[in-house]
């Protein structure tokens, strides 16, 4: 495997003259993204011509991801892939075809959620079906766990208590508890996209066409797919909806919740200690505030 010397647009347009030579001449428009410290997030995009979507990597770490990604698609038969046009490892590259539409943050709104819910409950089901782990796993040689658990439990209730008022500690140390209680059994593991959220999904006039970004994908429960629903759209109907329409054995809403609760808290979390925007531009409190509505919206008591 051979990654990128770094992520200049000449190191870029020079490996995809290797890669895909009829693409070479192509002008790449780079998409603006924060310089990351740590080189397991020295990896970036950019988009040729107007019609091709370059991904790249210029780290062994990130590199890894990218490969990872490679070899999941090369594998999956499934509806609502990116259309793969070139990819190679030597040099690392990865080629799709641009889909036309919106990601789902910037349409959710303006959609029917009961359709979003069922397109979306036929693209997990189809995803975590038993038989597509089994075919990727074949052709990987193995399936990792999916690569983006958040912070431990422990970590938010050391850490995580400075950034939010008083009167909301207690709130989120019990929902740390709860958490841990109902995650503590495990369940059956299914391969997972890892990383579900509204900016990998896009859409056109209201149809799911493609899911992007398989580079987190792994070993999960089925329940891990969703924790980022509840935070998308409109309350939690788009949660909801996808219950609904699930194909496969019903998921249950408490470790949905539980994985929200650890994701959205760990995300706030880095954030807040990095100095990094949360990406509404609000703060830890009014997130907090927001798992509060979202259990009470459920029914749920933690």
């Amino acid at each position: 495997m051979r990654w990128l010397e770094d992520g200049s647009p000449a190191a870029v347009a020079a490996a995809l003259r290797e890669v895909a030579p009829e693409l070479g001449d192509q002008a790449i428009a780079f998409r603006a993204g924060r310089v990351e410290e740590d080189p397991v997030w020295w990896m970036a995009s950019g988009v040729a011509g107007e019609r091709f979507v370059v991904k790249f990597a210029w780290s062994e770490p990130a590199a890894s991801r990218l490969a990872h990604e490679i070899a999941v698609l090369e594998a999956l038969e499934i509806p609502h892939l990116p259309e793969v046009v070139a990819s190679s490892t030597d040099p690392l590259l990865l080629v799709t075809a641009l889909a036309p539409g919106q990601a789902l943050f910037d349409v959710v709104d303006t959609l029917d959620q009961d359709e979003v819910g069922r397109q979306l409950a036929e693209f997990l089901g189809a995803l975590h079906d038993p038989g597509t782990a089994r075919r990727v796993e074949a052709a990987l040689g193995g399936l990792p766990s999916a690569s983006m658990q958040p912070a431990s439990t422990n970590v938010l209730r050391d850490r995580f208590p400075r950034w939010i008022r008083a009167d909301q500690q207690d709130a989120v140390r019990r929902w740390c508890d709860w958490a841990d209680d109902v995650l503590t059994a495990p369940r059956r593991g299914v391969l997972v996209h890892g990383d579900l959220h509204g900016g990998n999904q896009v859409w056109a006039d209201g149809q799911l066409s493609v899911i992007v970004d398989f580079e987190t994908a792994g070993l999960a429960e089925p329940e891990y797919d969703l924790r980022l629903f509840p935070s998308t759209g409109p309350g939690v109907e788009l949660l909801t909806a996808t219950l609904r329409h699930y194909p496969g054995p019903p998921l249950d809403l408490d470790r949905i919740m539980a994985w929200h609760v650890r994701t959205a808290l760990a995300d706030a979390l880095w954030r807040s200690e990095a100095g990094v925007p949360l990406p509404d531009h609000r703060t830890p409190e009014a997130w907090v505030d927001d798992l509060t509505n979202r259990f009470t919206a459920l029914g749920i008591t933690p």
